[in-house]
């Protein structure tokens, strides 16, 4: 294999997830009848930039097909977090009421609401359909399709902001994507890419942020080596809190300065023998809760939450269910381990003694939105550390 950025075939295997199914991709009944297919779920480093990215590459249209449930706007935190982020590019670069802004893999328009209400001329490029559905029903005007040059060049006139929020690090051609970005980009105007960020992931234990979907862990030093080939630089990073931590690079054309690369290998090493030992202590505490005679669920059902599930083998025998409140996974049941989703409101009809939230990285909102539902049980975050919290 090559590195997606700098090309070479100096890259060292550091971490192992096991074959696992796609994260988000949520079965019905009739479907757990059929094979399921499983892909190597394996962490690169690679040693020339210092790109962590998965090996294996799974074909996008089965990533992000018909079936792909998530949504922007069912997470009231994500809402508030991009309204801030569209305040915040056309304070920082003075945008103009005439000034096109598009964002790549814009999903069901969130981001790009901000914007439209804010004044600008918007434009969404989103490859699922019911989620490009949604963005058009709500006035966004989005085209269906994947980004790439020939929808760049289509496009008709530059943008001065192109954004790409949570979706980059899922581009297997990387290089193929920034010539489509040279095309649109305004020469005053800026990329801005929002991502997670890999120092939080090693620092907080977050594998399982690693899936399927998200081919690329990125810090600066690799995506200013990628920029510099297009012209490019990142003029700016700043962190972010959403996601257990994510970085936002702000990219203009400038001339190429690149960074001072710091090689972590060693941490890369120190990480994946902490994986193992994470899953041993998340494993024991569920093990004592069930030993007790004590019901645990699963709340919500994030994408993340199933590399979680299948790594550890956590199953129907530990989980009873899992519960949600995205209409697009309620009825299903999770890929690989099979666990059913249900609605929010079964967690309080049942009041099970313990609920593990696997989407941890918007634990607060989530369990403030339970507890005032009425939910009266203890709350178990597995990321960094396994805790229980008690009322």
């Amino acid at each position: 294999m090559k590195c997606r950025i700098c090309n070479n075939t100096n890259l060292t295997l550091f971490l192992d997830l096991g074959h696992q199914p796609p994260s988000d991709a949520f079965l019905t009944e009739q479907q757990l009848k059929e094979p399921e297919t499983y892909y190597p779920l394996e962490v690169y480093y690679c040693n020339e930039c210092g790109l962590v990215q998965l090996g294996y590459t799974v074909p996008k249209e089965i990533l992000f097909g018909d079936d792909y449930p998530y949504t922007t706007g069912t997470n009231t935190a994500g809402v508030e977090h991009f309204r801030q982020f569209a305040k915040d590019v056309t304070e920082r670069f003075g945008l103009k009421k005439d000034d096109l802004v598009v964002d790549i893999g814009s999903n069901d328009g969130t981001l790009l609401q901000g914007f439209k209400d804010l004044g600008f001329d918007v434009y969404g490029i989103e490859p699922v359909q019911k989620a490009g559905e949604i963005a058009r029903q709500n006035g966004i005007n989005t085209a269906i399709t994947w980004w790439n040059v020939k929808i760049a060049q289509i496009i008709g006139r530059k943008a001065k902001v192109i954004t790409a929020t949570n979706v980059f690090a899922h581009v297997d051609d990387l290089h193929d994507f920034m010539k489509g970005i040279d095309i649109l980009l305004a020469d005053d105007g800026v990329f801005v890419i929002e991502a997670p960020y890999l120092g939080n992931l090693l620092d907080n234990f977050e594998y399982d942020t690693m899936y399927h979907e998200h081919l690329s862990y990125l810090t600066e030093y690799p995506v200013e080596v990628l920029c510099n080939q297009y012209g490019m630089t990142v003029i700016q990073s700043k962190h972010q809190a959403i996601h257990g931590g994510s970085c936002r690079y702000f990219i203009k054309r400038a001339k190429p300065e690149l960074k001072y690369f710091f090689n972590y290998k060693y941490f890369l090493e120190e990480f994946s023998q902490k994986v193992q030992q994470h899953r041993e202590k998340l494993k024991w505490m569920l093990t004592c809760i069930k030993r007790a005679k004590k019901r645990i669920v699963g709340v919500s059902a994030p994408a993340k939450g199933n590399t979680l599930l299948n790594y550890c083998k956590i199953g129907t025998e530990t989980l009873d269910y899992l519960t949600e409140k995205s209409k697009f996974k309620i009825g299903k049941y999770s890929p690989g381990i099979h666990i059913p989703v249900v609605s929010d409101e079964r967690l309080i009809k049942d009041q099970p003694e313990y609920a593990m939230v696997l989407a941890w990285n918007f634990k607060e909102p989530i369990m403030k939105n339970l507890r005032k539902m009425g939910y009266k049980g203890n709350f178990i975050i597995p990321i960094p550390e396994p805790v229980i919290l008690t009322r």
